[in-house]
């Protein structure tokens, strides 16, 4: 051994102390300190002996256990992926809410197809207004709920009683019937020969009298039946069935033999009783309890077609008789501004009132429209807020009829010019 001299007690704990270095100490340790020490170790002094221990390198730190760091971490990474997938399900699942939304307006007169009468394309075409009622998912129902020009409904609240679907068929056959009353009223003002002719018998709505019984209209029918036949009578047109219906006595049961609209006849026709109930204008009729859908078409000189591919309701009348007028006579009938126009027409050209309003204006303004001819019948609430929604970018004008919307469209350098 070659430390053959015992040091003082003291020396000698230090000496056990030098020996505890870690083995990191050690290896830092060069054979020339070692040598040193060997050398010196019969001059030993405590200086001498701290000047000459190796220098202590403290290990490096160990890093924190993982899981006393990142426990709060935990939930935060769980809410980052449940918030995007909730996101996406809200978004893309239906819930039984329907929106009554700000649509989108239409140029008329690019839909306007017509053969046997000189056409006047329009360079400022009216532009007629829709209003969007989806079936919305319950992330679109929310955003519904908190934007004010959205009114967002439940099932009940939108169809009461009725089938959405009967509805929504309802919807096209009104369409339809828009169209067929704006071509007798356009081409009756500007002296063709025209006349109605009576439709199939559907209903649009159902009347029940204060105490309906189980066989009442109301409970055996539903809006976009279709009715053939009473006892057994066929009944193809509703002149026919009122003719039916002249010597039917109050209280009565009829059998009526009916078919869903748009459907196959042959599979959903049926047989129903009905018990006729009075008209509530005139008691001592009986009727069956129902407002007929307005089915006539038009028997016009030359055949007129207006593409409103999927659009449903009559509430484009105005605009259609309106653009029907402008493409059949020389000028700008809306003159210099560009013009937008919502509401029914009947034969008598009466402008009617129609539903949303509110959301129409929205859309209207956004179109850069000046003007919006509106049904002077809509509430005078309804009015005043479509003139508030509009600003002073719109201007809203309420007609009773089309020959007081021409009137107005004077004003703007239109009109009707023969």
């Amino acid at each position: 051994m070659r430390f053959c001299a015992v040091p003082p007690r003291p020396r000698r704990k230090m000496a056990i102390h030098a020996r505890k270095a870690t083995t990191t100490a050690r290896m830092v340790t060069s054979l020339f300190e070692s040598a040193t020490i060997e050398s010196d170790m019969t001059e030993l002094t405590p200086e001498k002996l701290l000047s000459t221990m190796p220098l202590m390198v403290p290990p490096p730190p160990q890093p924190a256990t993982p899981h006393k760091r990142l426990w709060w971490a935990l939930p935060i990474v769980t809410l980052a992926w449940l918030a995007p997938l909730a996101i996406v399900v809200s978004g893309s699942m239906p819930v039984q809410r329907w929106e009554t939304a700000p649509g989108e307006t239409n140029a008329v007169g690019p839909r306007l197809s017509f053969d046997g009468a000189k056409r006047y394309t329009s360079e400022n075409p009216f532009l007629f207004v829709t209003a969007f009622g989806t079936q919305l998912t319950a992330l679109e129902s929310f955003v519904g709920w908190v934007d004010a020009d959205i009114n967002v409904e439940t099932k009940k609240q939108r169809f009461g009683d009725t089938n959405p679907t009967a509805l929504r068929r309802l919807g096209y056959q009104a369409m339809i019937g828009a169209k067929q009353i704006a071509e007798y009223v356009a081409l009756k003002q500007l002296g063709y020969e025209v006349s109605f002719k009576y439709g199939a018998v559907i209903l649009e709505q159902v009347i029940c009298n204060e105490a309906p019984t189980a066989d009442s209209a109301c409970k055996v029918l539903e809006p976009g039946n279709v009715i053939d036949a009473v006892n057994g009578e066929p009944t193809p047109t509703l002149d026919v069935l009122l003719d039916a219906m002249k010597s039917a006595q109050l209280g009565s049961v009829v059998t009526l033999t009916i078919h869903d609209l748009n459907s196959d006849a042959n599979k959903s026709r049926r047989d129903v009783k009905v018990r006729l109930i009075p008209s509530p204008g005139e008691p001592s009729r009986a009727i069956i309890g129902f407002v007929p859908a307005d089915t006539r078409t038009v028997d016009v000189p030359f055949e007129v077609d207006i593409d409103t591919d999927t659009i449903g309701g009559p509430s484009a009348g105005l605009a259609f008789a309106l653009s029907l007028l402008d493409e059949l006579t020389p000028g700008a009938l809306a003159g210099n501004v560009k013009v937008a126009t919502t509401g029914t027409i009947d034969e008598n050209g009466n402008v009617g009132a129609i539903g949303a309003l509110h959301q129409k204006t929205v859309a209207v303004k956004a179109s850069g429209a000046k003007v919006f001819l509106v049904p002077a019948t809509q509430s005078e609430a309804e009015i005043a807020d479509a003139k508030a929604t509009a600003g002073k970018s719109l201007t809203v004008i309420p007609v009773k009829t089309l020959d007081e919307a021409l009137k107005v469209l004077q004003k703007y350098g239109g009109g009707l010019k023969q």
